[in-house]
């Protein structure tokens, strides 16, 4: 039987979801929905404020509003199917449905990795650099970055999902998680999965150490600069214009690297649901948070727009 009879074989999947206990679906279709109205009206408004408020109109804040809008997209692409199947009880994806998930999820995911490490960068030339600052983030800099961002995230998951979805998937049709994640999925096939699993950990390198190795790197010299600024009010001004991108970062990273850089002999599926829901919703639901509760110029654009509404 050819690859493709026996991939034609399932043409479905079933998501296992996060519970099969009646009582807890409600309460958490409640939850979920309020996480994604905060996510969309957070990341949403974050986008038009950018838009809108000139003052806003610098580098770190054109990257935060593309993080913004990958924040968005990475929650949409899971979060309303999961409320979905917690109120209707349908837990079925289709095989298209299924790789479409994981394009769009995959694709935000590596996305905002690059655009962290884009806006450290921007962190970096600002502090260590802040006289050749305006020459070096320039307008065309910053499209560049943005742009290298998306088109890194698109295409490496693109090959990254063209490998798994050439699979077969003859054993079975049930996916144990909550949405079409790449763990999952490898252990549904009945291919020889090496070469893929090859190739997820070299773009999944690509798309997780090598930005952070840029973040790290730029942050290990701001920290340094910061040390040879003689006054305490000078080194708590140049550490307040990065304090939200360094928490952003961390929770992001501290999350995925939890969740896809730990052996496997001490992985749990109770455990890795549990992480992929802080991943694929709360985390997009804090940026927008952390960048408007730690951030003065953000609460200040806010205020003003807020008074000229009124």
């Amino acid at each position: 039987m050819t690859s493709m009879e026996n991939r034609s074989e399932v043409n479905e999947f079933i998501l296992t979801g996060l519970t099969d206990v009646p009582e807890l679906q409600v309460p958490l279709f409640i939850i979920f929905t309020h996480i994604y109205l905060i996510t969309m009206i957070g990341n949403l408004g974050i986008v038009v404020l950018i838009s809108i408020e000139s003052s806003l109109h610098t580098p770190m804040y054109f990257f935060l509003s593309n993080l913004s809008l990958v924040d968005f997209g990475y929650s949409s692409a899971v979060t309303p199917k999961v409320m979905a199947g917690l109120l209707t009880g349908d837990k079925v994806i289709s095989y298209n449905g299924c790789a479409t998930q994981f394009f769009f999820f995959g694709s935000f995911v590596a996305i905002e990795s690059f655009l962290l490490a884009s806006m450290a960068y921007d962190r970096h030339a600002a502090i260590c650099k802040p006289l050749y600052y305006a020459t070096t983030m320039t307008s065309t800099v910053c499209a560049h970055l943005a742009s290298g961002a998306y088109i890194c995230g698109f295409l490496t998951i693109s090959i990254v999902m063209g490998s798994i979805f050439s699979l077969s998937f003859c054993r079975s049709n049930i996916v144990h998680h909550f949405f079409c994640d790449i763990p999952p999925l490898l252990v549904l096939s009945c291919s020889d999965t090496h070469i893929t699993e090859l190739i997820v950990f070299i773009l999944g390198s690509v798309n997780t150490l090598l930005p952070f190795l840029v973040i790290f790197t730029s942050y290990l010299l701001i920290f340094i600069t910061i040390l040879k600024i003689h006054s305490t009010e000078g080194r708590q001004k140049a550490f307040s214009t990065c304090a939200s991108h360094l928490t952003a970062v961390s929770i992001f990273y501290g999350t995925i690297f939890f969740m896809y850089f730990q052996p496997s002999s001490s992985h749990s599926m109770d455990t890795d649901k549990i992480v992929s829901v802080f991943y694929t919703m709360v985390i997009p639901m804090l940026n927008p948070l952390v960048y408007s509760l730690r951030n003065k110029d953000v609460r200040k654009a806010f205020r003003k727009v807020f008074q000229i509404a009124l």
